[in-house]
């Protein structure tokens, strides 16, 4: 059995004022380095990961960074694959600000985002990868929510139609002899 453990970046800036981040390289904030250090002592109580691995993007590497420090494992690699959506024209821009510029149906114009397809399609062949690598071990994933999210629909679709990720919340998927199982899903009791 591989198990994969998903966690979503800690909060930045952006995140607080509803920017849509996309691949804009974002830095944490105070409480994103918070929120990183309280999941890392969390796994660290909740036994051995044999690796991390992080998106390239510097708020899910500084992440992975603090993690690793918990729990005393270094980052395996970067991997560009597992990096968020690319939001296009919107990336820097809130909800507010997409409405006034394009309008109310602002989703429905091409602005140069990449599909959702394709997002949870690169999520899923790096996750199936890994397990194939990696078999029978214990892998730590840090990346950001629409991959995440998107990733799960593809992985279980019948499981997740929809998600909503929370920064840095622990996702834990198992994969016996080709099967994905989630065992637990967006879970921040480290935060409370």
């Amino acid at each position: 059995m591989t198990t994969i453990g998903l966690i979503r970046h800690g909060i930045t800036d952006w995140n607080d004022l509803g920017k849509s981040q996309g691949t804009s390289d974002n830095p944490l904030n105070k409480l994103g380095r918070k929120q990183a250090i309280t999941v890392g002592d969390r796994l660290l109580e909740e036994g051995k990961w044999d690796m991390i691995i992080s998106s390239d993007l510097s708020r899910a590497i500084e992440t992975a960074e603090i993690i690793g420090s918990r729990i005393n494992l270094a980052i395996s690699c970067f991997d560009k694959r597992i990096r968020e959506i690319d939001c296009g024209e919107i990336e820097g821009t809130t909800e507010e600000v997409r409405v006034a510029i394009w309008g109310s149906n602002w989703r429905e114009i091409d602005l140069g985002m990449e599909s959702f397809e394709d997002v949870g399609k690169r999520g899923m062949e790096f996750i199936e990868e890994l397990a194939h690598t990696y078999n029978g071990k214990r892998i730590l994933i840090v990346s950001h929510g629409a991959l995440i999210g998107l990733t799960l629909q593809r992985l279980l679709p019948t499981m997740f139609q929809t998600t909503y990720i929370d920064n840095t919340s622990l996702t834990v998927l198992n994969n016996t002899n080709g099967n994905w199982d989630c065992i637990l899903y967006n879970c921040t009791r480290h935060l409370i």
